[in-house]
């Protein structure tokens, strides 16, 4: 696990997510979207399907 600090980008907040984990995820934040939910007070972030 590794801790991260938030950071502010306009009215939002946002943490910087390291590429061994996006591509753990098989994630190229190039390509594809991501999906965020809270499942049980915890933030899942996964891979967007892909937009017909």
């Amino acid at each position: 696990m590794i801790r991260k600090p938030l950071r502010a980008i306009g009215n939002s907040w946002g943490v910087i997510i390291p590429k061994i984990y996006l591509e753990e995820l098989g994630i190229n934040p190039v390509l594809h979207d991501v999906n965020l939910e809270i499942v049980d007070g915890v933030l899942k972030i996964t891979k967007a399907p892909k937009a017909d």
